[in-house]
């Protein structure tokens, strides 16, 4: 089997909006990533996505021509999605985990091509964000039960599956233990090119260490409840509070933003807590990160494995954040960072305010953040991720190694 004749089509929990002039809008996250792994499959690529019309995106995003994609990309409804299309010229499909997607590994299965699923979200993930988002207790038990019900379907289809790839620990430590073809990585889109360099953590932290200036905190990200946003302005609050000296800079859009910035005025905290508004990540704040923050504040709620983590190590950045399930396995596989528990944003700030009196330690765990960082930067991740859909179909197709070279 030559490798460039073999097709792996991808389905993945993304929307994308198309224009009339048959241009479509994407996040950019979406986009670098698409483009990367694109680059790193030796065959052809197909990309079968669902449009969003709303295009509520409320993070950066590109306009594209599909046709000068490095990928075919074709615009489909996967809850009408036919068998023919689906498995059109296929030998691998590469899906997420979904509702939408429960069939796929036993349509893969009738036809004889193996099917990988992706998963980020455990079930517990799923029900905290219906806590976090769901105000009407009976509405809140509904989507707690489909989530219930779901989670059955989704196992099913995992069991059938050829194997599956699972974003963070909370999914991996479930479903290895009914798919004996798991693989465990960390979300992270920077490329070792945008890694920080040693010698900058050196200078940042030096700065940090030997002089007396005021701790530098940052977080980044979707100014929404679900990831603790509205607990940034608490914690800002309470290290007045303590008497600590510092500067919080907030990164993003979202709904909580007009009420941030209302209570950043009322606590007279104009001084030291500033938002920054969206900045385009790769070249404006990768770049202020890795030169000005000491540390990074995360408040998320729900378990997701969000890709946050390892780009903040990517900078040479530690984190403390409530203990959800996928931070916390961040923790105990990179040995950095520090874990409060949930919902508790006074104890997260006298943390940081005993940090401020070790600032040898945030200096000591930067580095350890980057280390870590570096072995799961996005080409290595995805080195890994390919060989592990190559191995599959080794073991699928009986193809001989030498004749089928991904990576």
């Amino acid at each position: 089997m030559n490798s460039q004749n073999v097709c792996l089509t991808v389905l993945l929990n993304y929307q994308v909006k198309s224009l009339q002039n048959s241009q479509v809008i994407m996040s950019r996250k979406f986009f670098d990533e698409m483009s990367k792994f694109s680059s790193f499959w030796p065959g052809k690529m197909r990309l079968l996505i669902e449009q969003n019309p709303a295009n509520n995106e409320l993070l950066e995003t590109v306009t594209v021509k599909p046709e000068e994609l490095p990928y075919e990309l074709q615009i489909v409804s996967y809850q009408n999605l036919q068998p023919a299309v689906l498995l059109k010229n296929t030998s691998i499909v590469y899906t997420a985990v979904g509702h939408k997607h429960n069939t796929i590994s036993q349509q893969c299965k009738l036809a004889g091509v193996p099917c990988i699923y992706i998963s980020e979200y455990s079930l517990k993930a799923r029900k905290q964000i219906n806590n976090i988002t769901t105000n009407n207790p009976i509405i809140r038990w509904r989507r707690n039960l489909w989530a219930e019900n779901q989670e059955r379907k989704q196992v099913k289809g995992i069991k059938l599956a050829n194997g599956i790839q699972c974003n963070g620990t909370p999914t991996y430590d479930e479903y290895r233990q009914i798919n004996s073809n798991a693989f465990l990585y960390f979300d992270n889109r920077v490329p070792d090119s945008l890694l920080a360099k040693y010698q900058e953590v050196e200078e940042r932290t030096s700065y940090l260490c030997e002089r007396d200036e005021p701790l530098r905190l940052c977080f980044s990200g979707r100014l929404i409840e679900m990831k603790g946003a509205d607990h940034l302005i608490d914690i800002a609050q309470e290290l007045k509070q303590l008497g600590v000296r510092f500067q919080m800079f907030i990164f993003g859009n979202g709904d909580l933003q007009e009420t941030m910035q209302s209570r950043i005025a009322a606590s007279e905290l104009s001084d030291s807590v500033k938002m920054m508004g969206m900045l385009s990540f790769n070249t404006q704040l990768l770049p202020f990160v890795k030169k000005n923050v000491d540390l990074f504040v995360c408040c998320h709620r729900q378990s997701d494995p969000s890709c946050t983590y390892l780009e903040t190590m990517s900078c040479g950045v530690p984190i403390i954040g409530y203990n959800n399930e996928a931070f916390a396995g961040v923790v105990q596989h990179s040995r950095t960072g520090w874990l409060i528990e949930m919902d508790r944003p006074k104890a997260l700030a006298q943390k940081i305010a005993e940090l401020d009196k070790n600032r040898q330690l945030i200096r000591e765990q930067s580095f350890q953040a980057l280390d870590f960082a570096k072995e799961h930067s996005f080409e290595k991740t995805y080195e890994r991720r390919l060989r592990h859909i190559q191995e599959t179909c080794y073991n699928f197709y009986g193809w001989q190694q030498h004749s089928f070279s991904l990576v």
